[in-house]
């Protein structure tokens, strides 16, 4: 089947109100893929959910080891995060240490997600800036390995050194050459792939070991292993990467991508999965992986992160509940 499938409903009493469709796929070390709905082949960007393969030739180079990175910092640069205090207060520093400001980051500036933080602003009079979008810890990784690579400080241009690193690494771990690329919300490219290329990347981290007989391998259990020791800073509390890496008590990685991308890095079982929302709806692909964590074994379906994101509740004003959001049959 090619085309994309249900995987997730919004139910209103007895009827189905909304459905959202889309492609998945989970493949094993190999690359091979073990289980597909949909289309694999579909291309898609996978905006966020690749930061981690963004975040490669920062260690690959020896970047991180010569600034001397901790496991928050490749957290940091693998995150999309609430822009609260925890993530500001460390992208902050990090920048310090590198002997550069806020305005040397690229991104643009970004309005905190973190309700606690966005509130305080308000009060305080204070305006947002870089330090507050949700990838400002991706581009202090851009900056760390643009530094150690003496590049040039349009560090997003698609032509920067970083950049063709990047599009080289995205190329190898997906197996796939990128058909070309769009710019993302941060302003740096974003390399399309398929469904299957990208859980082909997922795939490589998870079968990947600090022990691994090449560079890039030891780079991706590394990059995997700082996101589940922090999944306070991949993301934010109250958020879906957060809450499942913690549910799955490190047995899963899963990262969130704009226009309704999710994927997992599964370390023990050596696998990777990747699924795309065609309409690009977030509440759907939260359910939707939320949906195969549970399928492979990883996350338990009685869980409370589980139920806020599968079979998950809607209320109404008045705290009603007047329907919820499932996941499919096709799981």
């Amino acid at each position: 089947m090619t085309q994309p499938v249900p995987m997730a409903e919004v139910w209103r009493g007895d009827f189905l109100e909304s459905l959202h469709s889309g492609h998945a796929v989970i493949c094993d070390e190999t690359g091979a893929i073990l289980h597909a709905w949909g289309d694999p082949d579909a291309v898609i960007l996978p905006r966020s959910s690749c930061k981690m393969v963004q975040a490669l030739p920062l260690l690959d180079s020896g970047a991180a080891d010569a600034a001397g990175l901790s496991s928050q910092h490749l957290a940091l640069a693998c995150a999309s995060h609430q822009g609260a205090a925890i993530h500001t207060k460390r992208v902050a520093a990090w920048l310090g240490d590198l002997n550069l400001s806020e305005s040397d980051l690229l991104c643009g500036v970004q309005a905190p997600n973190d309700t606690t933080t966005r509130h305080a602003m308000i009060r305080s009079g204070e305006t947002a800036n870089q330090l507050h979008h949700s990838c400002s810890g991706k581009h202090c990784g851009f900056l760390t390995t643009n530094k150690h690579l003496k590049g040039g400080p349009d560090y997003v241009a698609p032509d920067h050194p970083l950049q063709r690193a990047i599009r080289e690494t995205f190329d190898d771990v997906t197996g796939i050459d990128s058909p070309g690329f769009g710019i993302d919300g941060c302003t740096a490219p974003n390399f399309a792939t398929t469904v299957h290329g990208l859980a082909r990347a997922m795939a490589y981290f998870a079968a990947s070991s600090e022990e691994g007989a090449t560079v890039r391998e030891r780079s991706a259990a590394r990059l995997t292993r700082a996101m589940i020791a922090h999944p306070e800073l991949v993301a934010g509390e109250g958020r879906a990467c957060t809450e499942l890496i913690r549910a799955t008590d490190g047995k899963a990685v899963a990262k969130t991508g704009a226009e309704g991308v999710f994927v997992a890095i599964l370390p023990e079982r050596k696998l990777g999965v990747a699924l795309k929302i065609v309409d690009g709806a977030t509440r759907a692909s939260q359910c939707a992986i939320a949906a195969l964590l549970v399928k492979l074994g990883v996350l338990d379906a009685n869980h409370p992160a589980t139920n806020k994101w599968l079979n998950a509740p809607i209320l109404n004003r008045r705290g009603t509940v007047t329907g919820y959001l499932r996941s499919s049959y096709v799981f």
